[in-house]
């Protein structure tokens, strides 16, 4: 295989990846929301129920970018994690103008999406 034909495919794979993310943090939301019709949890359950999700996904990503890249799987699944919360913060901000004045969440939610991506990426 040649070298464009490798990053071409590492980067359908991470083109996957992401919509695998996304794809799970749609169901994980969805279930969160039937809850919440459902019952009438505290915020911190809501709050909590979102973080998981984003993790788990930014997970999920990052174990199946590092199953089919199979070399500088943390890595892979860094870039993972990272492209999957640089997404979801482009349209928030795209939605919500006023994102910027939690930026302490927002860090918080940058690193542990990294972090997510870079475990599945290694326990691939």
């Amino acid at each position: 295989m040649n070298q464009s034909a490798e990053k071409q495919s590492k980067g359908t794979v991470l083109v996957k990846a992401l919509f695998i993310s996304y794809v799970i943090t749609g169901l994980l939301l969805l279930i969160l929301a039937l809850i919440m019709y459902k019952a009438e949890p505290p915020n911190m359950f809501v709050s909590a129920g979102v973080v998981f999700a984003y993790i788990f996904s930014a997970f999920m990503g990052g174990m199946v970018v590092g199953k089919k890249t199979q070399e500088k799987r943390f890595l892979w699944g860094i870039v993972s994690g990272v492209l999957y919360f640089s997404i979801i913060f482009a349209v928030s901000i795209l939605m919500n103008k006023d994102i910027l004045s939690q930026i302490g969440s927002t860090i918080v939610v940058f690193i542990t999406c990294g972090f997510g991506g870079m475990l599945g990426g290694m326990l691939s």
